[in-house]
């Protein structure tokens, strides 16, 4: 059980958009207020019930003592210097007792415009001819590029995972 009685009322709104099908290499994005992701997994988790059933499992591919990631190192390949290797994007697998459902999670200090594009790009939204030819959308459709490389080996790692237990 999720241990949600009753409805909570939310400070600042959960910034989550799901594609309308789910079981693609990316499913949506997930875009916290903050750097604290467990002090809003409570939120997320109430708004994912409906869609997903009671939540019994929450995979990362990330480990919590890694820095922030800026979305546009990880389109142009930039290196951070304490670690060796272009930052991959965050994905977080939300599975439910009906469904499951793999998250593009956007860092939070991402700006409005890049956020909200990539959101919109993630859940597979639909954008006008003059949001597909603009810069924002270019880098969210090449950053969704690489999310869904990262989901598909990461998600072939968790099968294998699962195989051996």
């Amino acid at each position: 059980m999720n241990g949600l009685s009753g409805t909570r009322r939310v400070a600042r709104p959960v910034r989550l958009l799901l594609a309308r099908q789910l079981g693609a290499d990316i499913d949506g994005a997930w875009w916290p207020h903050s750097a604290s992701v467990a002090s809003e997994l409570p939120e997320l988790i109430g708004v994912l019930h409906a869609p997903l059933g009671e939540i019994v499992d929450i995979g990362i591919n990330w480990s919590p003592t890694e820095g922030p990631v800026d979305l546009e190192s990880i389109v142009t390949g930039a290196r951070v210097i304490d670690r060796p290797g272009p930052r991959r994007p965050r994905l977080m697998m939300v599975e439910g007792r009906t469904a499951c459902a793999k998250l593009l999670v956007v860092p939070y200090m991402t700006s409005q415009n890049l956020g909200a594009t990539v959101m919109r790009c993630a859940a597979g939204l639909s954008a006008s001819l003059e949001e597909r030819d603009s810069k924002l959308w270019d880098l969210a459709h090449s950053l969704m590029g690489i999310a869904k490389a990262e989901s598909a080996v990461w998600s072939g790692r968790l099968g294998a995972e699962d195989a051996v237990l």
